[in-house]
């Protein structure tokens, strides 16, 4: 097999904080909503568990651009496809913003998640330019920047819905995504003749590169989990601040976002452990924080600084899981990181919408209690997930045959 030239590359740091920019601010559509949830039930005159399906929407949007928007990044020149996709977004913004009931904005939010995946055509993108000793720092610095722009995402709606209301977030957030795409149609590095590949074909193969890797397989599974537990938390937490006993406002409600701001500040130090060669302790590392994480959780209920701990806790245990990750699948060379990513992402954000609607339910017959519940019984799953790892490791991704899948080198088997 011929080697890929794109593992002798590198990348400049302008480059990498201009990627980790991007990727924040196109991830950041999917989260405005969540510190706006008892807002919206109140303003479009529904329960929690209906405006709850705002967030829910947005993922499966999100789960279905990853599986068919994403892979096109490996047969079309992403400096194109890209700001094309953000502009797109960037309508169905400014169409929420003017949304007049509940089922409008949840049809909009579909549309908003479809085109915020162009975040993880960017993810997988500065893997191709990094060089294989830089390569989990550079995927762990631009997932600080995606995690930052989920965090700030929650602070800023919180605070701009404070002082103009919700409509004006998505205003707002129409207006950034439409700077961002003028931004990358300009500073995005032009790339080598692009493999000639039907669509079909490729969707094709996005299924193959998922059916012939089992560690692949593995890695998503461990993310889906994760996931499910990220949302299960903050689709549900803004009922509970805005209750009794704290009845937080919106812009109170927001700044929670930065309490997970943990989650973002050990992603690069995450990639940096995945550079040694440390995944299989990270795994399972990171797997427990995250169900131990549920307990100040649901001590939290009525104690802040237990709910703060259990925040922080949560999100450094799934993004850690989720660098470890990400950092493992790109360790690997070949033309389809960008169809391994997507096939990836579809599973993450398939557990994080079955959280997310899962949490929505069982807040509105529960209540918080019963949302942590759920929240440990998936955790201690994705524990369990990874001591078997440890017991029965598969080794490297996208090794030995499972290439012959991917490779577009390789023809014959997109037959």
């Amino acid at each position: 097999m011929a080697s890929d030239p794109e593992e002798q590359s590198q990348i400049s740091g302008a480059l990498v904080a201009v990627l980790a920019v991007g990727t924040g601010l196109s991830a950041a559509n999917l989260y405005y909503a969540q510190p706006l949830l008892h807002t919206l039930a109140r303003a479009l005159h529904t329960g929690s568990g209906t405006a709850g399906l705002v967030v829910t929407f947005s993922q499966i949007g999100y789960a279905l651009g990853l599986a068919f928007v994403v892979p096109i990044g490996d047969i079309v020149p992403r400096r194109r496809m890209v700001p094309l996709v953000l502009i797109l977004t960037a309508a169905a913004l400014a169409a929420s913003a003017a949304a007049g009931s509940i089922g409008v904005l949840i049809g909009l939010a579909l549309l908003v998640g479809l085109g915020s995946v162009a975040a993880q055509v960017l993810v997988p993108f500065a893997a191709v330019l990094a060089g294989p000793q830089q390569r989990g720092r550079v995927v762990g610095t631009v997932m600080s920047g995606l995690l930052l722009g989920i965090l700030l995402a929650r602070t800023l709606s919180g605070l701009v819905a404070g002082a103009g209301g919700w409509r004006v977030v998505y205003g707002a957030g129409a207006g950034l995504v439409l700077v961002l795409a003028a931004v990358l149609a300009r500073v995005l590095p032009s790339e080598g003749a692009r493999p000639q590949l039907a669509y079909r074909a490729l969707l094709r193969s996005t299924v193959q590169v998922f059916r012939g890797d089992a560690g692949l397989r593995r890695r998503a599974g461990f993310g889906a989990i994760g996931m499910a537990g990220f949302s299960i938390l903050w689709t549900t937490i803004a009922f509970l601040l805005a209750g009794p006993p704290f009845r937080y406002t919106d812009t109170v409600i927001g700044l929670f976002g930065l309490v997970g701001a943990g989650g973002a500040l050990c992603a690069s130090w995450a990639g940096r452990l995945a550079d040694r060669g440390h995944t299989g302790r990270m795994t399972w590392g990171f797997a427990a924080c995250t169900a131990v994480s549920w307990i100040p959780l649901w001590l939290g209920r009525h104690h802040l600084v237990w709910l703060i701990v259990g925040i922080v806790l949560l999100d450094i245990g799934v993004q850690g899981t989720q660098v470890t990750n990400q950092s493992v699948m790109y360790a690997g060379g070949g033309a389809d990181r960008s169809r391994a990513n997507a096939a990836y992402m579809v599973c993450y954000f398939a557990g994080g919408a079955a959280g997310s609607a899962a949490a929505a339910a069982v807040y509105s017959s529960g209540g918080w209690s019963a949302v942590t519940v759920l929240g440990g019984v998936v955790a201690v799953l994705g524990v369990l997930a990874a001591l078997a790892d440890r017991r029965w490791p598969l080794g490297a991704i996208r090794s030995g045959k499972s290439l012959e899948y991917a490779n577009l080198d390789h023809p014959v088997a997109l037959r």
